[in-house]
């Protein structure tokens, strides 16, 4: 009666909130999620799926305590959940923790550029701007023909009083974001 170690009831719950999920009946679905949290606690389909349903309807404290149970219990499952901690420690405010959980996402999965350009944006905040160019380097070397971690690093450039690299930056976006490029011309004062 168990399908990798869970119960019949538990496939159930999943399958129901599921579906609620699809049909966007949060309030049903966070329901189901907290019955399989009282039957399982700590599992971490639930945790990670109340979290995403605690943030969409802004209870933001209550969703960063749901994904900080998730990574405390399960911390080498998944560099996403360690992303998703991050982004919602940052949308808080909460910058100095989200900087380690931006790091640990990337320690388990050095190719998550969405985590590389969360830290950037995290250490630009705290004008902790040698660490946010390396980690805007690496968004960008994952990314080269997004424009946004581009920018923000040409942002970090000029802040640190580097014209020249910005300038740099300013010419490379021309080749495939000629818009971003003018934009970032207008903010600088700077041509390449």
């Amino acid at each position: 009666m168990s399908l990798k170690g869970h119960s019949l009831g538990y496939w159930r719950l999943k399958l129901q909130a599921m579906t609620l999920l699809v049909f966007a009946r949060n309030a049903s679905a966070e329901r189901t999620f907290d019955t399989m949290l009282s039957l399982w606690p700590g599992d971490a389909y639930a945790l990670a799926s109340r979290a995403h349903v605690l943030a969409a309807r802004g209870a933001r404290e209550l969703a960063i305590a749901d994904a900080q149970a998730l990574v405390a219990r399960h911390p080498q499952r998944s560099a996403a959940d360690w992303f998703n901690l991050a982004y919602l420690l940052e949308e808080a405010g909460r910058y100095d923790e989200a900087i380690p959980a931006f790091r640990r996402a990337v320690e388990l999965d050095p190719k998550l550029d969405r985590a590389w350009y969360g830290l950037g944006l995290t250490l630009i905040r705290l004008q902790r701007l040698d660490e946010a160019v390396e980690a805007l380097k690496h968004n960008t070397q994952l990314q080269p023909m997004s424009p946004y971690g581009w920018y923000q690093l040409a942002r970090v450039h000029l802040d640190r009083h580097e014209p020249d690299e910005t300038r740099k930056i300013i010419r490379h976006l021309h080749s495939f974001e000629p818009k971003v490029a003018a934009q970032l011309e207008r903010e600088t004062g700077l041509a390449p």
